[in-house]
């Protein structure tokens, strides 16, 4: 068995991948940038060593920084979590060359999925079903049309080397095929130095189906059943669950055995994923379920396969690695309950999910207990700082009930008892994805939340119950005279103090709370509200259903619509303006784009908050801005 253990990641998985090492005895090396010199792994490990600056691609994506720290460690073997160096097939290869052990699949198999034209044909080969379409060497346009009109619209264009969403394009007719080849072409080119592509049949009612394998250097090969993993927000998972609700017991066996296969065929070794899409306009059934792609690596997901399992899959990873056959055959593997994930990311759901970066001055995630258990995977603690070098996702929450309904109420509950301030995440977005009745009854593709994004995004302005909770607080908190002060909500929403308590306009609807015998009665609810209060030197924070919000205290100063600060256009957080769109002294109307800037790898738009005049300009492009940074003023119109 591996006695030590280097982890080439960070966050949440470097965090789960120690916790099983240290269960197991193993000792474990970290590694870390200089933004994450105080990171929760770094604590968490046995030693840590420093590998270069901030970016990725200066530290976490190299791999002889990487391989020279676990020489000098002594550690035996290189796990690399997912992301990142994870399904880099040269990367595996030094690390072996190294003389280390390489917890992962062999080289051999990462490079024969790598290119998704060269996996759709192994697994044709294999017999596994693959979706209707064209793969070959021939990349003339006009052949290519030729074919996607034998496949029929809607097609698919798709990079052969492509992930993440890029270089691809669906197609809706043959008059739109030749320019969104050509555009497929170009990004392909630019993001992967590979512009050839493939053509698929387009999907109407996708699901992302995935199951879970594991092989050995026996010649093993079994899986853990099926997650459903269909609720993405472009292209970015945010519910996993397992089983896959709607699936029956036949379709289940058909697609669990087309994955072993497809793990076969490439003599699998380690953790790995086959990822299908499934046609489920007419429900989950076998002969539409087609192969998409194999993650050659632990996925993000993994905990709800480890749920309805009873399954380790890091423990098995590590043992497999050191030569042990799997633990368990396939006829011992068997599905218990339901279990559900969410996935907590630093982000605006309300500002288009912009990632948001600072310290966690308040930050609570729910935790378990024998009465109601829960799983929590995080990499950040209250008081350490949420950066923009990496992906935005700070924490996991997975329940495990017997069924799905109890799954989904209850990580729902937990979602809404997420706290995190001033960084904002999309807890409250979640919330309502969970309690929205297409998701509850199962009626859900990939399509989903796209489809009904303006109803599952939380208002920007708090609910009723959270201002009278907070207003409350904020009134027992203060003796002073109260004539002189008016309370107001972050995001200015109007609190006015009178003389026997507040009047509070909220979501256009205005109402009185009043001091009764000592406590406050409000005129919103016949049921009292429950939001979690908590001081804070700038007022009360109040959450309520994953909504966190400051209310503080500021003076009255009788002023009209617009305060001193609301055109002030901020930077959200570090980045590289990249486009100026307008210029000083020009008029502008709500909503018009100003500028954008490039931060975590994304770009962003930021614009008008109301009509006015560009009163002041500070951004250039090409410039690198710090968070907060005041890029733009905007003096509202006069009324």
């Amino acid at each position: 068995m591996i006695k030590s253990l280097l982890i080439a990641n960070r966050g949440e998985i470097a965090c789960r991948i120690i916790r099983t090492a240290r269960e197991m005895g193993i000792r474990t090396v970290a590694v870390y940038s200089d933004a994450d010199a105080k990171a929760l792994h770094v604590r968490q490990a046995d030693e840590a060593v420093h590998i270069g600056p901030s970016p990725a691609r200066e530290s976490y994506l190299v791999g002889a920084k990487i391989i020279a720290a676990a020489k000098a460690t002594g550690a035996e073997a290189v796990h690399p979590g997912y992301g990142f160096l994870s399904e880099n097939a040269e990367f595996a290869q030094a690390v072996i060359d190294a003389g280390l052990v390489w917890v992962g699949p062999k080289p051999a198999s990462i490079e024969a999925m790598g290119l998704k034209d060269a996996a759709k044909a192994l697994m044709m080969e294999a017999g596994v079903p693959c979706t209707p379409g064209y793969l070959g060497e021939n990349q003339d346009p006009a052949f290519l049309a030729e074919r996607a009109a034998e496949i029929g619209y809607p097609v698919l264009i798709k990079a052969v080397a492509g992930g993440g969403g890029k270089g691809m394009r669906r197609v809706d007719a043959a008059s739109d095929f030749a320019d969104a080849l050509a555009s497929c072409q170009r990004e392909a080119a630019a993001s992967f130095g590979n512009a050839v592509v493939l053509i698929e049949k387009y999907v109407l009612s996708p699901r992302h189906i995935e199951v879970q394998v594991f092989g050995d250097s026996h010649g093993n090969v079994v899986h853990l059943f099926e997650r459903d993993c269909s609720l993405q927000r472009r292209h970015q998972k945010v519910i996993e669950e397992a089983p896959a609700p709607g699936m029956d017991a036949e379709t289940r066996e058909a697609i669990c055995q087309a994955a072993v296969r497809a793990a076969r065929a490439v003599n699998y070794e380690g953790a790995g994923t086959i990822e299908f899409i499934a046609d489920a306009s007419e429900g989950l059934r076998a002969d539409r379920i087609w192969f998409m792609e194999m993650n050659t690596r632990l996925q993000v997901e993994h905990p709800v396969t480890e749920e309805i399992t009873g399954v380790d899959l890091v423990e098995w990873q590590l043992r497999v690695a050191s030569g042990e056959p799997i633990p368990l055959r396939q006829d011992q593997l068997s599905i218990n309950g339901w279990a559900m994930e969410a996935r907590l990311y630093a982000e605006d759901p309300a500002k288009g999910f912009l990632p948001s970066v600072g310290q966690l001055e308040s930050f609570y995630l729910p935790s378990s207990s024998h009465i109601s258990p829960m799983r929590v995977e995080t990499g950040v603690g209250e008081g350490d700082a949420i950066t923009p070098y990496y992906d935005p996702m700070i924490a996991k929450l997975i329940v495990h009930r017997a069924n799905r309904e109890e799954a989904m109420r209850e990580l729902g509950r937990r979602c809404g008892n997420v706290t995190c301030w001033p960084v904002k995440t999309n807890a409250a977005f979640l919330v309502r994805v969970l309690r929205d009745t297409d998701f509850i009854d199962a009626r859900i593709d990939t399509g989903l939340i796209a489809t009904k994004l303006d109803e599952l995004l939380p208002d920007e302005r708090a609910s009723d119950e959270l201002v009278a909770d907070a207003a409350e607080e904020l009134f027992l908190q203060d003796k002073r005279d109260k004539s002189h002060y008016d309370y107001e909500l972050r995001d200015r929403l109007p609190v006015w103090a009178q003389p026997n308590g507040f009047r509070v306009n909220a979501n256009q609807r205005p109402f009185l709370m009043h001091l009764t015998d000592g406590a406050f009665e409000y005129a919103i609810s016949p049921e009292s509200s429950s939001a979690w209060l908590e001081r804070h030197p700038d007022g009360v924070l109040a959450r309520l259903d994953g909504d966190t919000r400051l209310f503080k205290l500021a003076r009255f100063d009788g002023t009209g619509h617009h305060g001193a600060h609301d055109g002030d256009i901020l930077s959200p957080m570090p980045g590289k303006v990249i486009a100026v769109e307008v210029a000083a002294g020009q008029a502008v109307t709500k909503g018009q784009k100003l500028l954008t800037l490039e931060a975590m790898k994304m770009e962003h738009t930021l614009t008008a908050p109301f009509d006015g005049t560009v009163a002041e300009l500070n951004a250039v492009p090409g410039a690198q801005v710090q968070v907060e940074a005041l890029l733009a003023r905007i003096e509202a119109k006069d009324d």
